[in-house]
């Protein structure tokens, strides 16, 4: 399986090295590497491949890798059965290469995508192998949550082509982008990206002044907080504050049901950023939250979170009318 890899990523580049001497190549993004075969690097992968790309995807590890590739063929089947798929499953896993050496999955991309854990340092580390081993027309991206680029920006010299490229889970429901850049990110930069996210049906968000969480996320921040205390200082359940979200705003999930997908862990390390920019006690992580990662309880991606999976009960169709919503330990 390697070595066809190998030899398929060799065929391509010549022919795009080819294409290049002859100047027959524009500025758009056609191959894509995405860095991190998690939850959120996963969807990001198949969601350009189900939409023509060619997707290299690396992980450093092999059982991620095995997952992600799980990943992709339950969703295709999923979105297959109800007829959401223009293609057969099989020409969209053919245009994903999981692969695991980072030199060859980035050696000719157009655009790398990194989707490591919120870990400042890690994502530092990784901006500065990234940089040593792209192309010079290559566009680097994080998908933070929370990290601007700019915190990136001593770690590569490609200093004009790193930008903050934010998608927001599940993508297929939640088609938008944020993307924001440096004092040092080209204009064109900012533009090719815009323009390959609306040839993916994503509504690209422009950020046109540094804002650690952007756009969303800083609102969401706010949201996120408050939801936890509530429930911290004993004033009211998870599943009523979900209740009450989901009732006024017609959602089909409430704030502890999207934190458990984000993942507890997650949500407690972008807590953590914003509490050491602020110094501010009320951004820190609370009891409520460090008790359910201490226990393992970290959401959609082990079976349990505040609530359990797969099949939670803010799911049922009497769940907002129903059902014992005094405090409880959650």
């Amino acid at each position: 399986m390697r070595a066809k890899l190998i030899n398929v990523l060799k065929m391509k580049t010549l022919v795009r090295v080819i294409a290049r001497l002859g100047g027959s190549m524009d500025n758009s993004i056609e191959r894509i590497c995405v860095v991190g075969a998690g939850f959120m690097g996963s969807q990001i992968a198949l969601y350009c491949a189900s939409h023509g790309h060619d997707v290299w995807v690396y992980d450093h590890s092999p059982d991620a890798l095995q997952k992600a590739d799980l990943t992709f063929r339950e969703i295709l089947a999923h979105r297959s059965e109800q007829e959401l798929l223009e293609e057969e499953p099989a020409e969209i896993l053919a245009r994903l290469h999981i692969i695991d050496s980072l030199h060859l999955a980035v050696s000719d991309a157009d655009l790398v995508i990194e989707s490591v854990p919120e870990k400042l340092v890690l994502k530092q580390r990784v901006f500065a192998d990234l940089d040593a081993l792209v192309p010079e027309h290559c566009i680097l991206a994080t998908n933070s949550s929370a990290i601007c680029v700019s915190q990136l920006e001593p770690s590569v010299k490609l200093k004009e082509r790193i930008v903050n490229m934010h998608f927001y889970p599940p993508i297929w429901q939640r088609p938008m982008v944020e993307i924001m850049g440096t004092d040092n990110t080209k204009p064109e930069c900012i533009k090719q990206l815009r323009d390959f996210c609306c040839q993916l049906n994503l509504t690209p968000l422009m950020v046109s002044k540094e804002s650690m969480g952007f756009i969303f996320n800083r609102v969401w921040h706010a949201i996120k907080r408050e939801c936890l205390q509530l429930v911290d200082e004993g004033v009211c359940s998870f599943q009523d504050v979900d209740r009450a979200w989901m009732i006024a705003t017609r959602s089909p999930i409430g704030p502890f049901g999207m934190m458990d997908m984000v993942g507890l862990d997650v949500v407690q390390d972008i807590e953590l950023l914003y509490f050491e920019k602020s110094a501010d006690p009320a951004d820190a992580p609370c009891a409520l939250l460090k008790e359910k990662i201490k226990r393992g309880e970290l959401g959609i991606k082990v079976g349990r979170g505040f609530y359990q999976y797969p099949q939670p009960e803010f799911q049922r169709v009497d769940w907002l009318t129903g059902g014992d919503s005094s405090p409880k330990k959650p």
